[in-house]
């Protein structure tokens, strides 16, 4: 696997992969890889033939009062993990280099970014979509892979890259759980024992909504209410729960194909997200 850490040099080798009439495959991650992101990997690598990992804890899309100082980091054991999956190119870049002191320059995505996380996270979306495009320019992958527990931020970057015209295929990746049901994410890693118990009310609450819809509930709003009970029963701050259509994040009064059940708390200080496509077949 080759370590790539510039701009320059990371284009260099994206230019003779594509002259040889090779296909490249892109995972986007902050590193601190688990087994959600092992599984990205694998799918780049059968989507493309060559797989590229980026690994970029990206400052501007950190909030004033965020974890970006935190942010669980391990290099040496990200780099064992993504040789292991096969990954032809770790690309890890400095904050100078993608962000030199002269730039200006946001990406941004109206509508979409104004709800659900949005809402409570200011400019969040803009410094996802600025560095994503970033590395759509510098990589030039046919396909990039992104996992659905960040199902805004998947809908945003489909979004993104269908205005802009990007001929690249935006695969969204089932959500790998812990075997308890929890979302793996790497901010698992800030919760205590009895905070994790408590964040187990996310997957609880959508194996109920499953439930709900199999039995012919088509109400949204009486869902959304039992879930908000179920949520309260643990000590976490509710931020959201919403019912809305996977494409336009619009809310939804009645279930239908396509509504996914949006989910954000707080388990202590450490903001956990989930959602579920309710209508999809696990």
């Amino acid at each position: 696997m080759e370590i790539i850490r510039t701009p320059a040099a990371m284009t260099a080798w994206a230019n003779s992969i594509l002259a040889a009439g090779q296909t490249i495959g892109l995972v986007p991650t902050m590193g601190f890889f688990h087994e959600g992101h092992l599984r990205l990997m694998r799918t780049a690598k059968e989507k493309a033939d060559r797989a590229v990992v980026s690994l970029f804890v990206n400052p501007i899309q950190f909030g004033a009062n965020e974890d970006l100082d935190r942010y669980p980091r391990d290099f040496p054991r990200d780099c064992g993990l993504a040789e292991a999956e096969g990954v032809d190119v770790l690309f890890a870049p400095g904050v100078q280099d993608m962000y030199p002191p002269e730039a200006s320059t946001r990406v941004m995505v109206s509508g979409l970014t104004d709800v659900l996380c949005g809402a409570s996270r200011p400019g969040h979306f803009s410094g996802v979509t600025t560095v994503v495009a970033k590395l759509f320019h510098l990589i030039k992958p046919q396909c990039a892979v992104f996992g659905r527990k960040d199902f805004q931020q998947l809908a945003v970057i489909r979004r993104m890259a269908a205005d802009l015209n990007w001929d690249v295929e935006i695969i969204g990746h089932p959500i790998v759980r812990e075997p308890d049901g929890l979302a793996m994410s790497s901010r698992n890693t800030y919760l205590s024992g009895p905070e994790r118990q408590a964040a187990l009310c996310l997957s609880r609450a959508i194996a109920h909504a499953r439930r709900r819809v199999r039995e012919g509930l088509v109400e949204a709003e009486i869902l959304l209410q039992e879930v908000d009970w179920l949520l309260q029963q643990e000590a976490v701050t509710i931020e959201y729960a919403s019912l809305v259509d996977q494409a336009t994040l619009r809310p939804l009064a009645v279930l239908q194909k396509g509504v996914v059940l949006a989910l954000a708390i707080k388990a202590g200080a450490t903001r956990l997200i989930d959602n579920d496509i309710l209508f999809e077949e696990h």
